[in-house]
């Protein structure tokens, strides 16, 4: 992971990256356009050094991929690089290349992009060969360019060299519908869910009929707007309440008599 310095610096540059390429008044590009493109962004915004990191039309068993990225000392690439012009909406047809790419070289990883969206892809070398979209961004976009900083992270030399590849793939497993599920049965879970529902309906539930409705959030759609939050209150806003209730208002308390008023309180004949 970058520190919060060098996240400055990334940010800086992919908002250099916007403006030399991606602004409207630039015309769409060929892909050998677009490769000028991908390999500024490889060297100026990640920080891979040309020729040394980043090495282009790289050889697979008689074919070439437009560039795989492996710094000094990697006995393989870190990640294969598919580059299609801008003009050209990134298809299936263009994953399958890459993927193709990636699999014959043994390189786990894959980023398809034509200048403007970078999707980037996990490779599972089963049988048959897998792959996992991991992130999907725009760089079009301006107003994401620092939200986009907290993914492209991942992808900078920096990262890379510091298994930080390893750590967006921990991060993508840990946010799997599947992780989460199985989190939620959890008996500890499942004991906090029932506790939190008899103190509020004063009913006890099983662990079967809790386990059946988290089944239900998991395959339902359930929109936020519907999702009710109640609040209650609690010990100490009740006695702050209980306590206002009984302080009496300083006009309603009565001064003591003295000797003055209570010659007036004498009756005249």
């Amino acid at each position: 992971m970058l520190t919060q310095s060098k996240k400055r610096q990334l940010l800086s540059a992919l908002k250099e990256y916007h403006r030399q390429y991606l602004k409207k008044s630039k015309t769409e590009l060929d892909e050998s356009g677009t490769r000028l493109m991908i390999n500024a962004f490889l060297t100026e915004v990640l920080g891979y050094t040309p020729i040394e990191d980043v090495r282009t039309e790289y050889m697979i068993r008689g074919t070439y991929a437009d560039y795989v990225v492996q710094t000094k000392g990697k006995e393989k690439g870190h990640f294969l690089v598919e580059v299609k012009s801008t003009g050209i909406e990134l298809s299936e047809k263009h994953l399958r290349q890459a993927i193709h790419y990636a699999a014959d070289a043994g390189i786990d990883w894959a980023l398809l992009s034509n200048g403007k969206q970078f999707d980037f892809y996990k490779i599972s070398f089963g049988k048959p060969i897998n792959e996992k979209k991991v992130f999907s961004i725009d760089l079009s976009d301006y107003s994401k360019l620092k939200q986009n900083t907290e993914t492209i992270q991942y992808l900078h030399k920096r990262s890379v060299t510091d298994k930080g590849l390893d750590l967006l793939w921990k991060k993508c497993e840990a946010l799997e519908p599947k992780t989460i599920a199985g989190l939620l049965h959890n008996q500890p879970i499942l004991n906090f869910i029932k506790r939190a529902l008899k103190k509020r309906y004063k009913h006890k539930f099983t662990d079967e009929e809790v386990g059946s409705s988290i089944d239900r959030i998991i395959c339902e759609k359930i929109q936020l707007e519907d999702i009710k939050q109640r609040t209650f209150r609690g010990k100490a806003k009740e006695k702050k309440k209980v306590q206002k209730r009984y302080t009496p208002k300083t006009d309603q308390v009565q001064a003591p008599k003295t000797k003055s008023n209570l010659v007036d309180d004498i009756p005249i004949n």
